[in-house]
This record gives C-alpha cells, sequence and structure tokens, in this order.
C-alpha cells in the first residue's frame, strides 16, 4: 500500500505543470506633448477635425520570478529628431520608474519592440538589462537601413553604435521570428511592419483582471502593442496609421485583426502614444496607471 501511494504521488508530481509566473503591468509615461495633435497625423483617414493627446511612454512588467521587465526603454534629451515634438514635458525614464521604487539597476530584460530612437535611445540608462529584439529589425537597423534605398527615418546614429556595442558585450538576443516566448509568460509577435520586423508583447499575467490568482479564475493575457499600434482609433477603426507609419499598410491591418484574436477582450491591446490610456486603467502615481 505504501509502495502504491509513494508511486501516486511521483506520478501527480510529474504531471503538474510548472507554475505560470505571476506579472504585474504598468504604464509609465516619461514624456507628454504640450499641444494636442491632428488625429490624421496619425491615422489615415480619420476626421480632420478631430485631435488627440500624445504621450511617450514605457511598460514595466514585474513578475514574481525574479524578472522586472521594460518594453522599450525611451529616450534622452539630445537628439536633433526630437525637434519634431516640441514642445513636450519631460522626465528620464529612468527617474519616471522610480515613482515605482524601481531602481535603474532593477531591471533584468528590456524587449525592444522596434529601434526608433524614441523607443530605444534610454536603453544606456539600465545597466544590468539583457535586450530583446527581432533578428531581422536588427539586420535592416544597423545595415540595410543605411544603404542607398534604405529607410533610416526615426533611427539615431548614436543608438546604432550603442547597440552594436550591446551585442558585442552579449547584452542582445536577437529573435527569429513570430510567436515566439522568450521568457516564461512573455510571447512576442511580428507583422505589423511598423519597422522592418517590430514586434509586440503578450503577457500571460497569470491573474483574471480583477487579481484573482490563476487557479480561481483563469488567466489574463494583456497585449502592449507599442507602435505595431500608435493610438486606440487605429485599432476601433481597422485604419493604418498615417504616411511613414508602416512599411506596409495591409499588414499592419491584418496585425490589428490579429492582436484581437489573441486576447479575450481588447481593452487589453495597449497602444504605444495615446494619453487616453492614462484614464482607462487604476492611477497608482501621476504618469502610471496599472494594466489590470
Amino acid at each position: 500500500m505504501k509502495k502504491f501511494l509513494f508511486v501516486l504521488t511521483l506520478l501527480s508530481t510529474t504531471l503538474t505543470p510548472f507554475a505560470q509566473p505571476h506579472y504585474r503591468i504598468y504604464a509609465v509615461r516619461f514624456a507628454s506633448m504640450l499641444n494636442r495633435l491632428p488625429l490624421s497625423s496619425w491615422v489615415q483617414k480619420a476626421p480632420e477635425k478631430d485631435s488627440v493627446n500624445i504621450d511617450f511612454m514605457v511598460w514595466l512588467i514585474k513578475g514574481d520570478n525574479g524578472k522586472t521587465i521594460l518594453l522599450d526603454a525611451g529616450f534622452q534629451r539630445g537628439l536633433d529628431d526630437q525637434k519634431e515634438f516640441e514642445p513636450f514635458a519631460y522626465t528620464r525614464p529612468d527617474s519616471a520608474l522610480e515613482k515605482l521604487n524601481i531602481q535603474p539597476a532593477d531591471i533584468t530584460d528590456i524587449i525592444i519592440s522596434h529601434p526608433h530612437w524614441d523607443h530605444i535611445d534610454g536603453l544606456s540608462l539600465f545597466p544590468n538589462a539583457h535586450a530583446w529584439m527581432q533578428k531581422e529589425d536588427y539586420a535592416y537597423y544597423v545595415g540595410g537601413a543605411w544603404q542607398k534605398g534604405g529607410q533610416p527615418g526615426g533611427f539615431a546614429k548614436r543608438d546604432v553604435r550603442m547597440l552594436l556595442e550591446d551585442n558585442l558585450a552579449g547584452r542582445l538576443t536577437l529573435v527569429d521570428g513570430d510567436d515566439k516566448e522568450i521568457i516564461p509568460g512573455i510571447t512576442v509577435y511580428t507583422g505589423s511592419r511598423h519597422t522592418f520586423n517590430s514586434q509586440f508583447v503578450v503577457v500571460n499575467t497569470g491573474a483574471d483582471p480583477a487579481g484573482h490568482s490563476q487557479t480561481q479564475t483563469g488567466t489574463q493575457k494583456v497585449l502592449l502593442a507599442s507602435d505595431n499600434l500608435w493610438v486606440y482609433y487605429s485599432l476601433d477603426h481597422m485604419m493604418p496609421p498615417s504616411e511613414g507609419g508602416t512599411f506596409d499598410n495591409a499588414a499592419f491591418v491584418r496585425s490589428l485583426q490579429r492582436m484581437k484574436t489573441l486576447v479575450a477582450d481588447p481593452k487589453y491591446i495597449i497602444p504605444g502614444h495615446d494619453a487616453s490610456l492614462f484614464t482607462r486603467f487604476p492611477k497608482i502615481a501621476d504618469g502610471i496607471v496599472e494594466i489590470r
């Protein structure tokens, strides 16, 4: 009998799946446009009379597995490209995270959605972070974009050099393709072609929107789109971004359609620059909401 119970216990232990990490997700604003912009500057065929407030943000993914992850790293002041967005209010991204008691050295990983300056220039602020980027996006960023006929718009040469150094130092992993779980519970997807092969993130939080545990009610997934979706209007109307917002308008719209299949509720599809995000989720501190 004892032998039978031992075997039964062994089988139940063997068949029990590894526990899903629990993640909490925060949108952290570090810069804001001081003036509303025409919605048509962000979405094709949007009503000319409509406007939108634009924020710049990073997304903190805090796990109970020792992982403190950022999606994108924001930017530092001092790039000529920033003049396009003047005037704007600004706090350095690492300082903005201090409102959550997160120090720069606490960040273990940074997922780079795409290498535009406003999403990658802050990478050097986080000395212990390991970066994750799509392989094809990296190759274009450091190579093809700068060749005749390439499209280096939104890329900063100092960031190219920084990313090359990170690769040489072993601080960068190149992700090869779509639907890849790069960290337990965190999967990246491609398809929108905002840049050559930009990626967005689906986080399996291990909790439902009310914060109940996975064993109680099932898992809530949150999709962090970054610039694979600039503003909510694009998602609501299935419209591509304004000119220059993607290599392929049709692919961008197909990606929006796919996003809606990857989460149970489109509420949890989070755009990259729409300031109204900060009115849709619980406020944690000034410029910070928790996505739940």
